[in-house]
């Protein structure tokens, strides 16, 4: 719905208001400088739906054994991730890969660390639910019927998701808990870090050696910015405005088993998917908002540090000098072409560290609508 304003008969042009936006974005947690997400029309954003959303984000009886919910992957003081190498699932299956911050997930073009088949939160939130292998939540199909019942059989629970889902009597579905879950999910935005008060005029919010890393980042010595880009600091991108949707994924030349470009067997990123030998070791790369808080990196959690990745990529790849994985990185065949290696000092390193710092925005980790509701 739309509001014309301010025009008189000898306007040359309409200031044209949406209504909707303000509200929209008050519901996404969105400042004004970064765009609208772009959100399906299959599920479109309510404020029933992000409240009931971020009751099951919190409840571990959404895991079949009741042990587990998804912040026990994810936590609000860590911008959503977790701080481990790699997670463990509710029924003690150890995962392969890191579980990602979710700092303004909703920008992203594709979901999870290499499938190019996740255009949606909702595709991808069916998985740690549902998947049984390996198993995270573990509602499959034979725990599926328990756990719906838990949530049907609970008076605030059924008061929920008929505020949520108001045209709909079928009680809770799956379906219902992943809209929900992705309206919440969709509120994970985070944009008042010292680098967004500097993009919007406060010269004084980065400090001269931050300045100094952004100079970095942005230069074609480090070329940071080829890969990491815009204002969710990724080239997997998109918003309620993008026409020319692309779904990039990069091999960084962490691993190369054996001089053929292989990755570990646990896991090979998109070749997994696609077979394709030029697909190994590909991934999507991450948004960098709140990076200084999402330790440990890359999609195995091996390198601990800032510092570890930096230097990772100034060798143009690591170097695995010996066991299973024994093999030079920056060899490897499938590695971009934008990784080719640079001479840093110790100086330009930790600026760079500074200005990735300078990203944390310390509002998103204490929003208090983003909590445990069951805390409150």
């Amino acid at each position: 719905m739309c509001l014309l304003v301010a025009c008189s008969p000898e306007s040359s042009s309409e200031l044209i208001i949406d209504q909707n936006e303000t509200e929209l974005r008050n519901l996404l947690n969105l400042p004004e400088h970064m765009p609208l997400p772009a959100v399906p029309e299959f599920n479109p954003i309510s404020a029933e739906k992000i409240k009931l959303g971020r009751f099951l984000f919190y409840d571990k009886s959404l895991s079949a054994n009741q042990t587990q919910s998804c912040n026990s992957c994810h936590f609000q003081s860590q911008a959503f991730a977790d701080g481990a190498q790699t997670p463990v699932g509710s029924t003690g299956h150890a995962l392969v890969r890191n579980s990602q911050g979710l700092s303004n997930v909703a920008f992203n073009a594709t979901f999870t660390w290499a499938n190019n088949g996740f255009l949606e939160l909702e595709d991808q939130l069916n998985v740690p639910i549902r998947a049984d292998d390996p198993i995270e939540l573990g509602v499959t199909d034979s725990h599926l019927a328990e756990v719906l019942t838990r949530f049907d059989v609970d008076p605030n629970y059924q008061k929920m998701f008929a505020e949520a889902f108001p045209d709909s009597e079928s009680g809770v579905t799956i379906n219902k808990i992943i809209f929900a879950l992705a309206s919440f999910v969709r509120t994970l935005n985070s944009g008042q870090s010292a680098y967004d008060n500097y993009l919007n005029g406060d010269k004084n919010a980065l400090t001269e050696q931050q300045k100094l890393g952004l100079k970095l980042f942005n230069g074609e010595k480090f070329e940071c910015f080829h890969c990491h880009t815009g204002i969710n600091f990724t080239v997997s991108y998109r918003d309620r405005n993008t026409t020319n949707l692309t779904y990039p994924f990069f091999n960084n030349g962490l691993y190369n088993l054996d001089d053929t470009g292989s990755y570990p067997e646990s896991d090979q990123g998109l070749y997994d998917l696609t077979s394709k030998d030029m697909d190994k070791g590909l991934f999507r790369p991450p948004s960098l908002r709140n990076i200084a808080l999402t330790a440990p990196y890359m999609h195995d959690g091996s390198l601990p540090t800032l510092r570890s990745v930096i230097e990772h990529y100034a060798r143009g790849g690591t170097l695995t000098a010996a066991g299973e994985n024994m093999g030079d990185g920056r060899l490897n065949p499938n590695k971009s072409a934008l990784l080719n290696g640079f001479d840093a000092t110790d100086e330009e390193i930790d600026a760079l560290i500074a200005f990735l710092e300078s990203l944390t925005d310390y509002n998103f980790i204490y929003n208090k609508k983003l909590s445990d509701p069951f805390k409150e």
